[in-house]
């Protein structure tokens, strides 16, 4: 579901783009590294696009794909990242549906990053069943989320929009990676339990290259 107003400017802010930065990404980064040259990374749910900015300058994705349900997001996305030309492929669509909306083939990508959407997703699973499709053996998915525990708290539900039904704890998100053969590379929860940072990856099979 697309996110309201005041979530919006939350997200866009200076401040959310410091600790996105300055906090989240070394974190990130400490779990799951840099990305290896040549590498091709999605990132579902990238708003106005600094999450995408950041997969190319910090964690160094030779090409990027984003996807987001708001066409107005697009069109800011779009203006933010220009500079890097056909380096990042914007698209309109829905995280649970990649293959319409990017027509993204099985294993297509080397990392998939979500910085706080998939709970804003009502059938969440069917996304993460997405995101495991598209990882090829060996690729790497970069996670920022916000858990059912801190959705719960009045200020949330005062400011934001989120759905009602089948909300995740963390240990509920990390389980559906787990049992999607999802590899937990490590894993941190803030403030309660409110907010879970980590990352997985997709096996090689036996025999497989990475």
């Amino acid at each position: 579901m697309l996110m309201n107003r005041a979530e919006t400017a939350l997200v866009t802010s200076p401040p959310r783009r410091w600790l996105q930065s300055c906090y989240e990404v070394p974190v990130l980064l400490r779990f799951g590294g840099r990305l290896l040259p040549g590498s091709r990374a999605l990132e579902i749910g990238c708003g106005s696009g600094y999450g995408s900015q950041l997969i190319v300058e910090r964690f160094g994705a030779a090409t990027v794909d984003a996807v987001d349900l708001d066409p107005v997001m697009i069109g800011r996305a779009g203006r933010r990242l220009a500079r890097y030309g056909d380096r990042v492929r914007l698209a309109q669509g829905s995280a649970t549906d990649l293959r319409t909306a990017l027509d993204a083939a099985d294993g297509s990508y080397d990392a998939v990053f979500d910085f706080g959407i998939v709970h804003h997703i009502p059938h969440w699973r069917t996304a993460l069943a997405e995101v495991t499709r598209v990882l090829r053996p060996g690729g790497r998915f970069y996670f920022e989320e916000v858990t059912a525990h801190a959705l719960a708290r009045p200020t949330y539900q005062r400011l934001f929009d989120h759905p009602t039904e089948d909300r995740f704890a963390a240990e509920q998100f990390l389980d559906e990676l787990t049992g999607r053969d999802l590899v937990v590379l490590g894993s941190i929860t803030r403030i309660h339990g409110d907010y879970l940072l980590g990352v997985a990856a997709k096996p090689v099979p036996a025999g497989g290259e990475a």
